[in-house]
């Protein structure tokens, strides 16, 4: 079965919809499914809602569907370094489903495992365990997290093969296999398609059996807080 589309366009044609939950990898401006993201926008699906780590920066990332008010609820660990998520959260614009990273690294993961709710102690005692189950296990309590299943997942990988096994660099490495795993279809971009074969089988990061469309292109190396020491 041939998984390689021509465009971020073709690779999305006939999967979005208004409404639906989508869960992007990326952490930072590291690892975005840059070209997918400008394909949504294209396309105008609106009433969305994200599960990301966070929504990128003003005019990258999520950030522009943001922008362009596609975007209904985001499921994210921060929100620090985008102006308009700030603006449309504290305003009542935009949902916001506060998760500590490895809460919703984990959620996402347990989707793609197919397990609906685990146990974990990260946020008892605050806001984030309002209205959630609490368990004691050993003396200690936990509260219950869902699973993540996204109707699509979009991710962003470094080298796949023709069948969509993949690697990713570095800190894009956090949220992508993940995201890629809960999704009922998952598309991905990369930044270059090798052929089977060439990629050594201890290195690979996603099986290609989680990843259903590929595309290649040309991506942007942005760098989100620049810190640079004077000569």
């Amino acid at each position: 079965m041939n998984k390689i589309y021509s465009s971020p366009e073709e690779a999305l044609k006939g999967l979005l919809h208004d409404d639906m939950l989508i869960a992007a990898g990326g952490f930072g401006l590291c690892g975005i499914p840059e070209l997918l993201l400008s394909a949504i926008r294209t396309d105008g699906s609106k009433g969305l809602t994200f599960a990301s780590n966070n929504a990128g920066v003003d005019d990258f990332g999520i950030g522009i569907l943001l922008h362009t008010r596609q975007v209904k609820k985001m499921i994210s660990s921060y929100v620090g370094e985008n102006a308009e998520f700030m603006r449309q959260y504290l305003s009542g614009e935009l949902e916001l489903e506060f998760n500590p990273q490895g809460t919703l690294a984990e959620r996402m993961r347990a989707g793609g495992a197919g397990i609906p709710g685990f146990y974990t102690k990260t946020g008892v005692g605050t806001i984030i365990a309002e209205g959630k189950d609490h368990r004691d296990f050993n003396g200690e309590t936990y509260i219950m997290e869902e699973g993540i299943f996204a109707d699509l997942s979009i991710v962003k990988a470094w080298k796949a093969d023709e069948t969509g096994n993949a690697i990713f660099r570095k800190t894009a490495r956090n949220f992508n296999p993940p995201a890629a795993m809960c999704g009922k279809v998952c598309v991905m971009e990369v930044e270059e398609i090798v052929p089977v074969g060439s990629l050594d089988p201890d290195q690979i990061h996603l099986p290609g059996i989680y990843v259903h469309r590929i595309v290649e292109g040309s991506h942007e190396k942005r760098i989100e807080q620049r810190t640079v020491r004077e000569a």
